[in-house]
């Protein structure tokens, strides 16, 4: 079972900031879906990020994770579920303080933008498929939608976040976390294998 939610969401981020390889974000969505649904068409190419909607994006993609893993843990009772949970909580925190502190070194203020606020209304579906889950349902939920979001996360970063990024170390403190972004996506996707 796929949940719309986690697909929009990445959607949004690998069509959304991406300034121009929408045949790569149209491929990736197809691959996300089931055989029965069409493939979306590719997004209209988007204006380049900047460095200041850049942050925003990644301090936004950050916590909503730190969000999920804090909703694992206050509805599950599975020890892999919340074992998961807790490094996402705790790795993405991390995450962020680097992000800020960077930020306001650089005096840079994250900028909200379309992509941010489809980040944050795809977290407001996701929460509301979360909310009617308990038990395994909800574990299987949570455990495929990480696999679906850090999937998408990782595809942003690498293709479209690192290469947009102007300043130099922002550009290197996001790709310093790529490792452990790569590290979740396959700790994700053996827990989803867990709940098939």
């Amino acid at each position: 079972m796929r949940f719309s939610a986690a697909l929009g969401v990445a959607m949004f981020i690998l069509a959304g900031c991406n300034s121009g390889n929408n045949d790569q974000a149209a491929a990736t969505a197809d691959s996300a879906q089931t055989a029965a649904t069409p493939a979306p068409e590719a997004a209209p190419q988007q204006p380049a990020l900047n460095d200041a909607q850049i942050a925003s994006i990644a301090v936004t993609a950050n916590q909503i994770d730190v969000d999920y893993g804090k909703i694992a843990l206050d509805k599950s009772k599975n020890p892999e579920i919340r074992k998961f949970a807790e490094t996402m909580i705790k790795d993405h925190s991390d995450i962020i303080k680097q992000a800020t502190a960077l930020a306001t070194k650089l005096n840079v203020t994250p900028e909200t933008n379309k992509t941010t606020q489809d980040l944050l209304d795809g977290q407001t579906k996701m929460n509301e498929t979360f909310k009617g889950l308990t038990g395994d349902a909800f574990d299987k939920a949570y455990a495929q939608n990480e696999a679906a979001y850090h999937d998408a996360v990782v595809n942003a970063v690498k293709n479209t976040l690192i290469p947009n990024t102007q300043n130099a170390e922002l550009k290197s403190l996001i790709e310093s976390v790529v490792p452990l972004l790569d590290h979740h996506l396959q700790m994700a996707k053996d827990l989803a294998a867990k709940f098939k």
